[in-house]
């Protein structure tokens, strides 16, 4: 990222991919019920047209959580965090520790970096992590996704019965749904938060509105979060819709959108835009917040654990 003084030690890419993996998943313990309301809300138009009723059930992200609370317990806000977490390790040590690696890769190693630099940068890391993280995204949705029954049924019972009932009943191929609209969705991601993040700093730091500290970090991750709840919702919205669905309901992520525009109409793309953004703008606070002062602290130890002799 931007914003270093003369002088100041550059984080070497172990300390930024072990930062980034680490970063976020402190960010999603902090916000995971807000994606769960989202994932509900998203499904919502998909399960009431599933089980024959039109009752709107979940209204509004505070709605939800408290509605989830009293039918299903607290805890059920927390479905699918273990993968969540196996997801953000795997995922988003690539997509935001590999960033200012792969915009050197493509600056060939200067450090003047263009608007496309860092698009290319942002769309390449998001789709190389999509390839990591792609089954325990599809694990998380499920579980989030999931209702408990009176009698105490559940889909799945456990992440790792998640995975093997997914890759015994759909095929390996089931672990990987959804994987081209979630290429395209974390391309895009990608691209809006790091870029908007990386821009908005820069400008900060450049015009000394602030320092390069916690309310310029703050600043430019709330900005980053807005702008990337209204460019991805959308395929966000399709995203998650597809990969809970079982084999059958859609031939393909494009019928999906079709399928939901002919039926929901168009603002069914930005349901549960609401928690997206709560839960972006905070998940991004936390994340960018912590990321930075992990790499300052790994940063200034690293001698220490490089050459401990």
């Amino acid at each position: 990222m931007v914003g270093r003084r003369a002088g100041d030690v550059m984080p070497s890419a172990t300390v930024k991919f072990f930062g980034a993996g680490t970063a976020a998943c402190i960010a999603d313990l902090i916000t995971f019920p807000l994606d769960t309301a989202k994932v509900r809300l998203q499904i919502q138009g998909e399960a009431q047209k599933a089980e024959g009723f039109t009752a709107v059930k979940y209204r509004g992200v505070f709605g939800t959580i408290t509605t989830m609370v009293r039918t299903e317990g607290p805890r059920s806000l927390y479905n699918g965090l273990v993968a969540g977490l196996q997801r953000q390790m795997s995922f988003a040590s690539v997509r935001i520790g590999l960033y200012d690696s792969m915009k050197q890769f493509y600056t060939r190693g200067t450090e003047s970096a263009g608007i496309v630099t860092r698009l290319m940068a942002g769309c390449t890391t998001g789709a190389m992590a999509v390839a990591f993280a792609q089954p325990t995204d599809v694990v998380k949705v499920r579980f989030q996704a999931q209702v408990r029954q009176l009698d105490g049924e559940r889909r799945y019972n456990s992440t790792i019965n998640a995975y093997k009932t997914i890759a015994r009943d759909e095929g390996i191929r089931g672990l990987w749904r959804g994987c081209m609209p979630n290429i395209t969705r974390n391309a895009i991601v990608n691209c809006a938060e790091l870029v908007t993040y990386d821009m908005i700093k820069e400008l900060i730091i450049k015009y000394d509105l602030m320092s390069d500290n916690l309310p310029c970090h703050f600043t430019a991750a709330f900005g980053a979060g807005f702008c990337t709840t209204v460019v991805a919702s959308p395929v966000d919205v399709v995203k998650t819709r597809f990969m809970n669905s079982g084999s059958g309901l859609y031939s393909s992520a494009v019928n999906c959108a079709l399928t939901m525009l002919k039926n929901e109409g168009p603002a069914a793309f930005y349901k549960g835009f609401v928690p997206s953004f709560l839960r972006l703008g905070s998940w991004n606070i936390v994340m960018f917040v912590t990321y930075e002062q992990i790499k300052r602290g790994m940063t200034r130890t690293q001698p220490y654990w490089e050459s401990p002799f």
